[in-house]
Parts: structure tokens; C-alpha cells; sequence
């Protein structure tokens, strides 16, 4: 190495073992020319000072060329070939005085200085630095160091910048405040658990509110971020049918509907498909015909003939309860299907390496002779000695149900699920729910022991809601969204409105842009509002429980990449929903159909009934029309009445406005008819 050449003394010196590798490499290769560049002046004074205004340095015998580090604009160091530096100098002659380069002269050939103060460059500070502190001049972490600059980045920049860069890379892989209050800095792991809680922490917060009024209703509700996600009621005068076992009878039999009619023991019949029928209950063994998937019922039942049923779908207006023999018992991670030798893993958990996990841990356990199950969605991440204790569970559950079923006559009551409550925590409790909070004592300490067994180690999971000034829905502002469930219109946060009309086939949704229409690009308004209608509208589903066809009316759309958009956007949304459901395509007149399963009585089912003035339909007659078929009705009692007072009854409202509006037509009856008309407000 030639002496007299410290810029490269210095490269060699500080450049770790694997940087020099790269830089012998590099040196066999010749560098292509370079565009000339108009100088500047502190390149003019850099070179002048290499030269000394005579002759460019040559490069040493055994390298192709040297290099100078300078720190680059984004603070990773550029090598400068020697030929460049020999064209920098070469024009660096033709246009700069002495005076200009004095400060670079002190500086040191191989150093460049700011031709203002004459300080340090931003290399010498940052290798002095380094030295210091007793590290090498250049940092470990250094890329692998380019044969060349690319031609787009400059080969200096004012002191100020450069000076800036070098802190900035100093300071690399110091962890941040923020990081540090964290306690993970980048590229270092932390173990799962205390990952995975501070995961939770950072996340949403999401909360399982109970409302309870002893004896008459509970509600549990599950909302995040001060968004109701979803609702369920129960009424307590309303008894709850889904997923009680029933001892019934085989009341009738439709051969036209192969299906049977059963009386369980609550008023209405249920209704038993053929196909919901096991093969057990058969009479006698039948193949089914050809084209055929099951046997004629009529020649498998029997009128009069005990069943165990259970109830799958909640009866609904003037349709009974859906019935169905193939039994299945709940659990907190397993499904008992008894009947059906199966094992499997629902098919909500789509994590491809979760399911074969889950597969091979239930694989090993043995339900038992004529017994299957089923792995539920929040089995995700347990382990094989929970789903051990729960299926010792549900098969003692099922034993207790066998046994009662030979001991009643029918119909009655075998098993009855738990209560809303008790529901919810088993199936709706999950790992991301931060906290239950509950506003009954009773309540809560029911809830609370069955929390703490499926979650032992979060002690203050589950809070009482002790304020009496406030309900636990005004607490979490949630109020307005609760009212929104109950109505017909629902608006948007942009100015729009769904409209939701329920007929006996199906659910209607209008979409309106309301308040946002005619302003800007109708185009782009469309698709905001349709954007914005698919994220509320399965929402509003979950919400309301709405089952059965669903019609959605969008704002038409031209755009054929917008429409696939929304229709992306709508499934997106409803994989959060816990019901099965299939989205269609967007027509062209607008129009998207989708199926979605019913849960069970929504809180609409159970709290609104059918009006009496309009029978249901919402809409009634005028009072212009009610006044002239009270006057028509008048006339026709006038002429068969032979007392001269006649009374006429009729509502408050009708009376009025027949007093108001028709008082000049009824004294033109009473001249008519010499008769006295006295109307009258029925009670």
C-alpha cells in the first residue's frame, strides 16, 4: 500500500475483512466512463487539494483504482473511482482560484472541508467519533459497497447535510423512545406469551357488555372500539327453544312435503323432514329408489311414534319450530354429534396449519362406540387436555340425557340449553375480549366463576356495573346504536341511508346517498356510498339476525373495477359473521342477492308484533277515505233508524276530523232526514 495515499491507508484499515474481500474483487473490474459534470466548489476544492494544481495523484500499483468514502444523502457511503477523480481535477484546473482551495489544502488530501469555516468533513468527524468509543471507523452493519456510485447520485453535498447523515447513522439500531417504553426493539423477539399480550394491549379493546333485569330479560352485547358488533335479548316470558332436546310424538304425516309434523309439548307442532330423520327411527329398513336420497317417510314413521327431537330453528310467526333427530351437544371447544361416528374441524378455522394441528390432537381421543365430534372455532390454540375435559363433559351430558329420555312419557323437556348469559360466555368469549361487564351482582358472579374457568389466569376479566345513575349502554355510548337496530332507516356517517322492508319472501335494502348526492363526480359518489352501504349492511345483519333472501338495491355503478370493489368489500365484512351465509354478483340494474342462515329469535322477532290498525303492512287508509265511508255508513243507518237521535260511534280521530272537516255534509243530512246525528268517541 503506498504510504503517501491516506485515503486509501484509511479505507483498508477500517473496512472490515469482508468489505476488503469485495473491494480486491471490485478492483479487477475497469469502471465504464462517466458523463462530465459541471463542478462545484467544494468538489473544485477537494481536488485541488489532491493535485496541488500540478498533476493528479496516480492511483497505487496494485489496485485498479482507489476509493474515498463520502457520506452520501441518505447516509450509506459512496466509493469514487479514480478516473472520476482525475476528470474532477482536470476541471477543478480550468476554472478555480488558490484562495478558494486553501482550506481544503488544510484539510488533508483524501478530506474535503466547507470552504466557509474550514471545519472537519462529516468522514472525519464520524471516524473520529467512532474511534472514541473504540469501534471501527465504518459501523458492522455496512451494505456491501457498490464497484460504483449509480450515475443519478451526487458525489458531494454541503457539510451541513453531511454531518447530519453520519448521526443519524450512528445512532443506528439504537432502539427509539417509543421502542424502548415497549421493550422490543427491531430484530429482537420476545417470547410468545409476553408477545402475544403485548399484541392485546396494543390492539382494540374489545368488550362483552351483559344487561340483566331479574326475571324478565337479559342482553349481552359484544362491541369494539365503541362500535356494537353484536346483540342478542332474550325475554323471559318467551321461553327459549333452540337447541333443546325434546321427548315428542309423531303428530301427523305429509306424504306431499315428506315430512312429519311432531308435537314436543309447546303449543305448536315442529316440523321433521325426511331428511332430518335417522335412520334409527326407521320402522324397518328401506333402500331408497333409484334417483331417490332417502325412502318415502310415510313408510319410515308412524303416527303416534316417540322421537327424541331437537330444535333447530326458533318458530316464527304462523311456522312451527324446525325439528331434527340428528342430536348434538355443545361444549366450550367440541361439538358431541351422537349417532354420528365423525371427527372433524369446523370449517370457520381456515388456518390451514391450526386445522392439522387440531385434527391430529382429536385423532388420538376416542369418543366412544356410535359417537362423534367436532372441533369448535375457539379450540384455536388450546391444548389436548382441554378438549380431553370437555368431551368427559359432554359424554356425561349425554348419558344424563338417555337416561331421562326412558323415564318421562312424552312429550317433555330432556335438556334445556343454558341461559343467554351462560351462552354467551361459552361460545362468544375469546382470546381478544378484554373485559365482561355485567350489571347484576347475581349475574356476575355466575359469569365470573365461568370465566375463570376457561380463562384462570385473567383474574379482573369480568367488572359490575354498580352505577345506578347510568344504564351500562349509556356508559359506552352504545345507546343510539341499540335504537338503530329497531328502525327502519339507518344512517350513515356520510349522509346516506339504508332502508330496510321486510316482506314475507324476503329482506329489501335500499341504498340512498341522502345528503351527499349531486355534489362532485356522481361516479365517485356512487361508489363511496355503495363502499360504505356493504360495510353497514353486514353489520345491520349480524345486528338484526336477518335470515332467509336478502336484496340489496346499490346505487348503479358504470364502473366495472368499482362494482367488483363493493362486492369484495361486502364479503370481507360478512367473514366476520358467525351465521353461514353465500353473497351473489351485482346485476346490472344494481341489484346483489345473498342467503344468510338465522341464528335464532333476533331482538326484532322478539319485541315487535304486528299492528292492529294496518295488520302489519305499515300502511293504512287516509282519513279523507275513513270519513267518506263513514258518511256513506251514516246514510245507510239514517234511513232504517226512526228515533229522531241517531249516535255514531267511531274512533277520536275520525270524529274529529268528520266534525272539522265534514260538518256542512252532516247538517245536509240531518235536513234530509230530519234527524239529529250526535257523534260519539268510542272508549
Amino acid at each position: 500500500m503506498n504510504p503517501a495515499h491516506p485515503a486509501s491507508n484509511t479505507e483498508n484499515t477500517d473496512l472490515p475483512p469482508d468489505s476488503q474481500t469485495a473491494r480486491q474483487e471490485n478492483s479487477n473490474k475497469k469502471a465504464p466512463p462517466r458523463k462530465a459534470r459541471k463542478p462545484n466548489a467544494r468538489a473544485q476544492g477537494a481536488d485541488k487539494a489532491q493535485t496541488g494544481d500540478i498533476a493528479a495523484i496516480e492511483p497505487p500499483a496494485n489496485l485498479a483504482f482507489s476509493a474515498t468514502l463520502n457520506p452520501s444523502p441518505g447516509g450509506s457511503e459512496q466509493i469514487e473511482s479514480a478516473p472520476k477523480r482525475r476528470q474532477r481535477s482536470r476541471r477543478a484546473k480550468r476554472g478555480v482560484s488558490a484562495d478558494k482551495t486553501a482550506p481544503a489544502e488544510q484539510a488533508g488530501v483524501g478530506q474535503t472541508a466547507d470552504p466557509s469555516d474550514g471545519e472537519k468533513s462529516a468522514e472525519a468527524q464520524f471516524d473520529n467519533v467512532q474511534k472514541s468509543k473504540g469501534r471501527s471507523a465504518l459501523p458492522k452493519n455496512v451494505p456491501d459497497l457498490p464497484s460504483e456510485p449509480e450515475p443519478d447520485s451526487p458525489g458531494t453535498q454541503s457539510s451541513t447535510t453531511a454531518e447530519a447523515k453520519p448521526k443519524s447513522k450512528a445512532n443506528k439500531g439504537k432502539p427509539s423512545a417509543k421502542t424502548a417504553k415497549s421493550g422490543k426493539s427491531k430484530g429482537q423477539d420476545l417470547p410468545d406469551g409476553q408477545e402475544k399480550a403485548e399484541n392485546i394491549a396494543h390492539a382494540s379493546k374489545k368488550r362483552m357488555l351483559i344487561s340483566v333485569l331479574p326475571g324478565e330479560q337479559v342482553e349481552v352485547a359484544l362491541a369494539e372500539d365503541g362500535q356494537l358488533l353484536e346483540y342478542y335479548l332474550d325475554m323471559l316470558h318467551q321461553c327459549k327453544l333452540k337447541g333443546n332436546i325434546y321427548k315428542g310424538t309423531v303428530h301427523n304425516i305429509d306424504a306431499n312435503l315428506q315430512a312429519a309434523f311432531v308435537n314436543y309439548g309447546t303449543g305448536k307442532n315442529g316440523f321433521l323432514q325426511i331428511d332430518e330423520i335417522h335412520p334409527e327411527y326407521w320402522l324397518n329398513p328401506h333402500e331408497p329408489a333409484k334417483g331417490q336420497k332417502f325412502p318415502p317417510i310415510q313408510k319410515v314413521l308412524k303416527t303416534g311414534q316417540e322421537i327424541l327431537v331437537q330444535v333447530v330453528k326458533e318458530p316464527t310467526g304462523n311456522k312451527g319450530a324446525f325439528l331434527t333427530t340428528w342430536l348434538s351437544l355443545a361444549g366450550r371447544f367440541l361439538v358431541l354429534t351422537p349417532g354420528q361416528e365423525q371427527i372433524g374441524v369446523s370449517r370457520k378455522v381456515t388456518d390451514e396449519a391450526e386445522r392439522n394441528r387440531l385434527r391430529e390432537m382429536i385423532n388420538g381421543i376416542d369418543p366412544g362406540s356410535g359417537l362423534g365430534v367436532i372441533v369448535r372455532t375457539v379450540s384455536a390454540g388450546t391444548t389436548k387436555t382441554n378438549l380431553k375435559n370437555d368431551l368427559l363433559y359432554l359424554k356425561r351430558l349425554w348419558k344424563d340425557i338417555r337416561k331421562k329420555a326412558t323415564e318421562v312419557s312424552a312429550p317433555a323437556l330432556i335438556h334445556q340449553e343454558p341461559g343467554l348469559s351462560e351462552r354467551a360466555v361459552r361460545d362468544y368469549l375469546t382470546e381478544d375480549v378484554a373485559e365482561i361487564w355485567v350489571d347484576n351482582d347475581e349475574e356476575a358472579a355466575k359469569v365470573r366463576n365461568l370465566a375463570a374457568l376457561l380463562f384462570p389466569r385473567k383474574k379482573d376479566l369480568v367488572h359490575l356495573q354498580s352505577d345506578f345513575r347510568q344504564s351500562i349502554w349509556d356508559r359506552f355510548n352504545l345507546r343510539r346504536q341499540l335504537d338503530q337496530i329497531y328502525a327502519r332507516e339507518v344512517i350513515m356517517p356520510s349522509g346516506g341511508r339504508l332502508v330496510f322492508d321486510q316482506t314475507e319472501a324476503l329482506m329489501a335494502i335500499d341504498i340512498n346517498s341522502g345528503k351527499i348526492s349531486g355534489k362532485g363526480n356522481f361516479e365517485a359518489m356512487a361508489f363511496k356510498t355503495n363502499m360504505e352501504a356493504a360495510q353497514a349492511i353486514a353489520r345491520q345483519l349480524r345486528l338484526r339476525d336477518i335470515g332467509g333472501q336478502v336484496v340489496i338495491d346499490f346505487i348503479e355503478m358504470r364502473d366495472k373495477a368499482h362494482i367488483a370493489e363493493v362486492e369484495k368489500c361486502l364479503r370481507q365484512a360478512m367473514k366476520s359473521d358467525r351465521a353461514r351465509h353465500d353473497v351473489g354478483r351485482m346485476s346490472s340494474f344494481g341489484l346483489l342477492e345473498l342467503v344468510r342462515q338465522r341464528m335464532g329469535s333476533s331482538a326484532l322477532s322478539i319485541t315487535f308484533e304486528p299492528c292492529a290498525l294496518c295488520a302489519g303492512t305499515g300502511l293504512r287508509r287516509n282519513l279523507e277515505w275513513q270519513a267518506i265511508q263513514a258518511m256513506r255508513d251514516l246514510r245507510r243507518k239514517l234511513q232504517g233508524h226512526s228515533q229522531v237521535k241517531f249516535v255514531y260511534q267511531c274512533s277520536a280521530e275520525l270524529g274529529l276530523y268528520l266534525l272539522n272537516n265534514k260538518r256542512e255534509a252532516l247538517r245536509d243530512m240531518e235536513r234530509d232526514y230530519e234527524k239529529t246525528i250526535e257523534i260519539a268517541i268510542q272508549p
